[in-house]
Protein backbone atom coordinates (compact mmCIF):
# COMPACT_ATOMS: atom_id res chain seq x y z
CA UNK A 1 0.00 0.00 0.00
CA UNK A 2 1.15 2.98 -0.72
CA UNK A 3 0.92 6.21 1.13
CA UNK A 4 1.19 9.90 -0.50
CA UNK A 5 -0.07 13.37 0.51
CA UNK A 6 -1.64 15.00 -2.67
CA UNK A 7 -2.13 18.45 -0.98
CA UNK A 8 -2.49 19.90 2.35
CA UNK A 9 -6.03 19.55 2.61
CA UNK A 10 -5.61 15.89 4.51
CA UNK A 11 -3.50 17.29 6.77
CA UNK A 12 -5.35 20.43 7.15
CA UNK A 13 -8.48 18.53 8.04
CA UNK A 14 -6.80 16.88 11.01
CA UNK A 15 -4.90 19.82 12.38
CA UNK A 16 -9.28 21.28 12.35
CA UNK A 17 -10.08 24.73 12.03
CA UNK A 18 -6.32 26.08 13.33
CA UNK A 19 -4.35 26.95 10.76
CA UNK A 20 -6.50 27.98 7.10
CA UNK A 21 -5.24 26.13 3.93
CA UNK A 22 -2.54 28.86 1.91
CA UNK A 23 0.31 28.54 0.13
CA UNK A 24 2.93 30.36 2.36
CA UNK A 25 2.49 29.40 6.41
CA UNK A 26 4.26 31.85 8.75
CA UNK A 27 6.16 29.58 11.59
CA UNK A 28 3.85 29.49 14.12
CA UNK A 29 1.28 27.85 11.84
CA UNK A 30 3.86 24.85 10.32
CA UNK A 31 4.52 24.34 14.05
CA UNK A 32 1.07 23.64 14.04
CA UNK A 33 0.84 21.71 11.08
CA UNK A 34 3.64 19.47 11.80
CA UNK A 35 3.31 19.25 15.45
CA UNK A 36 6.52 20.32 16.59
CA UNK A 37 8.41 23.21 18.12
CA UNK A 38 9.33 26.37 17.12
CA UNK A 39 12.80 25.38 17.82
CA UNK A 40 12.89 21.90 15.95
CA UNK A 41 11.54 23.62 13.17
CA UNK A 42 13.91 26.09 12.80
CA UNK A 43 16.51 23.48 13.08
CA UNK A 44 15.15 21.54 10.25
CA UNK A 45 15.25 24.82 8.01
CA UNK A 46 19.36 25.37 8.99
CA UNK A 47 19.66 21.36 8.14
CA UNK A 48 18.09 21.86 4.55
CA UNK A 49 15.16 19.27 5.37
CA UNK A 50 12.55 21.97 5.63
CA UNK A 51 12.55 24.71 2.54
CA UNK A 52 11.70 27.70 3.71
CA UNK A 53 11.50 31.36 1.75
CA UNK A 54 11.90 35.11 3.39
CA UNK A 55 9.18 37.98 2.64
CA UNK A 56 11.02 40.96 4.31
CA UNK A 57 11.71 40.24 7.76
CA UNK A 58 9.44 37.39 7.63
CA UNK A 59 9.89 33.60 7.32
CA UNK A 60 7.66 31.90 5.16
CA UNK A 61 7.45 27.86 4.63
CA UNK A 62 5.88 27.31 1.26
CA UNK A 63 2.74 24.40 1.48
CA UNK A 64 4.61 22.52 -0.89
CA UNK A 65 7.61 22.28 1.18
CA UNK A 66 5.10 20.63 4.17
CA UNK A 67 4.79 18.63 1.44
CA UNK A 68 7.45 17.07 0.10
CA UNK A 69 8.93 17.10 3.96
CA UNK A 70 6.27 14.82 4.60
CA UNK A 71 6.95 12.72 2.07
CA UNK A 72 10.30 12.52 2.83
CA UNK A 73 9.59 11.41 6.53
CA UNK A 74 7.52 8.68 5.09
CA UNK A 75 9.67 7.48 2.58
CA UNK A 76 12.38 7.49 5.38
CA UNK A 77 10.51 5.67 7.52
CA UNK A 78 9.38 2.85 4.61
CA UNK A 79 13.23 2.29 3.96
CA UNK A 80 14.01 2.24 7.85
Amino acid sequence: MSTSISSLSELGSAVGQVVPQRALYRVEEAVVLLSLSRSQLYELIRSGRLHSVTEGRTRLIPAEAISEYVAMLISEAAHG
